[in-house]
Order: C-alpha cells, then structure tokens, then sequence
C-alpha cells in the first residue's frame, strides 16, 4: 500500500474532499472527514480495498492522515 493508493480511496469514498487537502499531516476530522458519518464510511471502504479491520472507535483515535497510514501499512494484508 501507498500514500497516493490511501489518498485514492479517501478521495473515490468523500467526494467532497479536495484532494489537494489529503497530505500526511492533515487532519481526518475536519480536514478530511467532515465528520462522524465519513469516517465510517471511509473505515469500510479502508477495509475493503485494503483488507486492513479499522473498527469505528479505533478510527477515532487517529489523528492525521499519517496515522491511519501507518495502522494500515502494519495490517493490511
């Protein structure tokens, strides 16, 4: 898994996010999730595409970007 596979399906998953605003230290909530309901749908889309279980309370706890890359790249399959 890269960055740009990530940025991609946080992109394809909130149409209303800009894609420019998808860096490593942008914040999930609100930078890039607007709120609880994206993050929901972008932790299935995650475990779809990935493979990676990312359960909603543990979403929660990310902060940026970067951190939810790093639990992926340690637990995708």
């Amino acid at each position: 898994m890269t960055f740009e596979e990530l940025k991609q399906v946080i992109t394809a998953t909130l149409p209303n996010c800009d894609a420019e605003k998808v860096t490593m230290d942008a914040m999930l909530v609100p930078e890039v999730c607007a709120d609880s309901l994206d993050t929901v749908e972008l932790s299935m889309a995650l475990e779809e595409k990935f493979g990676a279980e990312v359960p909603d309370d543990l979403m929660a706890t990310f902060g940026t970007v970067a951190d939810l890359y790093k639990y992926l790249a340690e637990n995708a399959r």
